[in-house]
């Protein structure tokens, strides 16, 4: 007789103690926060309030000496609040992650350690090859604010961020045009009866450009936008409500705008100088004490008479017209932008602590995974390989 042949042993058959999935050891949670080594820079990632919740939250926080000073946050704030303050960004690079404001400098990029987790701003068009290839050789995880995406498309910290940029604009704007010891012509943005309406003319529809124009709106002043997106020029419509004069980009018609214009705001990136929207012959016929505020400088800008100036010396003046062409806007408003900056970063580092690390909550988290463009010193993102021509890697299949 032949003998059967079962699937299991005796020995499985047998009742069995069940046998629990035990959680991960969690990894301790240390963040280290440098002081921001551009002089223009003067925003934090954390508040003392952040780090006091944080603290709660199995964090251990260390700050370096004076990173708060800009946002008129004090070593004892921090202190007070939990976190450990160091006196050197040695001490700080020691941490597995550092989250600060701007992306590293060379001097950082030496200090931070391989394997680190950088959380910052990457600013791509700045950064050169040999940042993300530097980042690449220590096999760093670094995330960019401004690749954070939520699933409805919302980008927290850009959207966020340029809300303050496009109000900051206009109020940047009426401060210039009533100082006459800058050949400001002493008026008012505004709308008071009797008395023309400021006209303000924008030249671009994203979020900034958007923000710009509900502020002025608001403010009384005449607004005109010109875009070639018609797509955005209606959201601009839906949400100041009221009708407002909007155009695509042509020559005649924004020459026109321009010349009769107090206030010009523009968001529009070029690649260089020479491909500015704005021509230098446009800007010669503004009227004498016009003001541009470009707010693209950073990234070619969108005036062909703009170049680069900074918090201390903002402006300048050419053909009559005073240039505001500072990048970073919101730093001029550091404690309200560290607010803002703060509030939107903290709720992703309190999820984290559930994951046990932050490989784990990276994995599970698909808003914070967009964030992330290179995963162990792998590539993650399509813009850098666009760009930079360096080998794109699916996070998915890595991670």
């Amino acid at each position: 007789m032949n003998k059967i042949n079962y699937p299991f042993s005796k020995e499985q058959l047998l009742p069995q103690e069940e046998r629990l999935e035990l959680n991960q050891i969690k990894k301790e949670f240390i963040i280290g926060v440098p002081k921001e080594c551009d002089i223009n820079e003067k925003r934090i990632c954390l508040t003392p309030d952040s780090v006091s919740y944080l603290v709660l939250n199995d964090y251990k926080i260390f700050i370096e000496s004076g990173a708060g000073i800009g946002s008129n946050f004090s070593d004892l704030d921090y202190s007070e609040a939990g976190a450990k303050i160091v006196k050197t960004k040695e001490e700080i690079y020691k941490c597995p992650v550092i989250l600060k404001i701007a992306p590293l400098t060379d001097i950082e990029i030496n200090l931070i350690k391989p394997n680190s987790i950088l959380i910052s701003a990457l600013e791509l068009k700045k950064e050169s090859f040999s940042y993300i290839t530097n980042l690449i050789n220590k096999k760093i995880t670094s995330i960019a604010f401004e690749f954070i995406e939520e699933d409805d498309g919302y980008l927290p910290v850009t959207d966020q961020l340029g809300a303050i940029t496009g109000q900051a604009a206009v109020l940047i704007s009426s401060e210039l045009m009533s100082n006459i010891n800058i050949n400001g012509k002493g008026l008012f943005l505004g709308n008071i009866s009797g008395v023309p309406p400021t006209e303000i003319v924008i030249i671009g529809s994203d979020k900034i450009a958007q923000s710009a124009a509900l502020t002025a709106t608001k403010l009384g002043a005449r607004v005109k936008v010109f875009s070639n997106s018609i797509f955005k020029i209606n959201k601009i419509q839906k949400l100041i409500a009221n009708p407002i004069y909007s155009s695509t980009i042509q020559k005649k018609q924004l020459s026109k705008a321009l010349m009769r214009c107090d206030v010009a705001i523009g968001t529009i990136k070029s690649n260089t100088n020479s491909d500015a929207i704005i021509s230098e012959d446009m800007i010669v016929n503004m009227k004498k004490g016009a003001i541009i505020i470009d707010v693209s400088i950073d990234t070619g800008g969108t005036f062909q008479t703009s170049k680069l100036t900074n918090h201390d010396k903002p402006t300048f003046v050419k053909h009559d017209v005073i240039h505001y062409c500072v990048p970073n806007i919101p730093s001029r408003y550091s404690r309200t932008s560290s607010l803002c900056l703060s509030n939107i970063i903290t709720p992703y580092l309190v999820k984290s602590v559930k994951f046990g690390s932050f490989e784990n909550f990276i994995r599970n988290n698909n808003s914070f995974k967009k964030g992330v463009y290179l995963y162990n010193g792998l590539n993650t993102n399509k813009i850098i390989n666009q760009i930079l021509n360096i080998k794109y890697n699916d996070i998915n299949t890595i991670i």
